[in-house]
């Protein structure tokens, strides 16, 4: 039988709370100017930085 190591790194933690943080923020955009470009530029970095929250921890966890 095989046997499998699991290694765990501190960065998929430390790059996951940076992008969820980062996507929080920008919310803040969506709220502070709803209905302008603001809020769409806003939108598009939350979830572009809840991607690479969710890609982080896969990756590097």
């Amino acid at each position: 039988m095989a046997e499998t190591e699991t290694v765990a790194s501190d960065k998929g933690i430390g790059l996951a709370t940076l992008f969820t943080l980062l996507a929080g923020g920008a919310t803040i955009a969506m709220f502070v100017a709803p209905g302008t470009e603001l809020a769409a530029w806003g939108f598009a970095a939350a979830v572009t930085a809840g991607v690479l929250a969710v890609a982080a921890v896969h990756i590097y966890w």
